[in-house]
């Protein structure tokens, strides 16, 4: 099992954890806003499960069918993920028109505001570590899960804010009012995490300062060539594939166009893990003047 299925086991353990914390604050207050961080917490527990089956399936090694490999996966698992927390947006938004129609006083509001503070302290904890382990082994689904952590967080302390003063006011239309802002919060980042997905499935670049970072490593590395042009690069999960042309003098030999080549991959790949580089040799004649100058 890889360090990332392990993690996203351990998301799974501690997000039953969470929703059973949850799930007993909204059950003893009978709370709009607290069913809105328990709803929340249902979609991180089925998002953990979507994760984890993402990563086993990226684990597998390149096939005949799948000659680049199976890492898109996990940006399919962040699609999913992104699509169930709208789905509980929608849910929240009714639940909330619901108490707005007909609202009620809480019952037991501390002791469900203290089990939600616990479950708060869990997810933020848990989300730093996801966020950290997902950039270092480039996890997109490590990374949207932690992310999506620390979303549920951000709005369970707004809701136990909110709820503290509606206790002290005794102002009950407050619980609705702040389960549907909460909704509108878990909608916008639903939308968010799918749109950061669907740019991984449709081959989006990486961010310009990578891009920038890669032509300086070209240019420095390709001493001997003219000029690289042509630049490409595209994400599939933790994989990033570059390709280019690279011009060379007419008249050099394919050993010593090989030698500059296998010196730029080797740049590339002690400052960049994870890169796949494609190099096609032209001779000058092909030069644009327009691409990477190394001369």
């Amino acid at each position: 099992m890889s360090r990332g299925e392990r993690f996203a086991l351990g998301s799974i353990a501690l997000g039953c954890l969470v929703l059973g914390l949850k799930g007993a604050a909204w059950w003893l207050t009978g709370s709009a806003a607290l069913y809105s961080d328990a709803l929340e917490s249902t979609v991180n527990v089925a998002a953990g499960v979507v994760a984890l089956i993402a990563l086993r399936f990226a684990a597998m090694p390149a096939d005949a069918n799948h000659p680049y490999g199976h890492d898109k996966a996990e940006f399919f698992a962040a699609v999913i993920e992104g699509v169930m927390i709208v789905v509980a947006a929608l849910s929240i938004f009714a639940h909330a028109w619901d108490i707005w129609r007909a609202p009620h006083p809480l019952a037991w509001p501390i002791q469900g505001l203290i089990l939600n503070a616990v479950a708060t302290l869990i997810n933020g904890g848990w989300s730093l570590v996801l966020g950290v382990v997902g950039k270092r082994i480039r996890s997109p689904a490590l990374v949207a899960d932690g992310r999506h952590l620390m979303a549920d967080v951000v709005t369970s302390l707004g809701i136990a804010a909110g709820l503290a003063v509606s206790i002290l006011s005794g102002v009950l239309i407050l619980d609705p009012v702040i389960a549907g802002l909460t909704g509108l919060y878990v909608l916008w980042s639903g939308m968010h995490m799918i749109s950061g997905s669907v740019g991984g499935l449709m081959d989006a670049a990486p961010e310009p300062a990578v891009l920038a970072r890669i032509r300086e490593i070209v240019a420095e590395a390709a001493a001997g060539a003219i000029e690289a042009h042509d630049l490409r690069t595209r994400s599939a999960g933790r994989l990033t594939f570059l390709q280019f042309d690279l011009v060379v003098p007419g008249m050099m030999t394919v050993a010593d166009s090989h030698e500059i080549c296998d010196r730029i991959e080797e740049k590339l790949r002690a400052e960049m893990q994870h890169l796949v580089v494609t190099i096609h040799v032209e001779p000058e004649e092909k030069a644009h003047q327009r691409g990477v100058l190394v001369l």
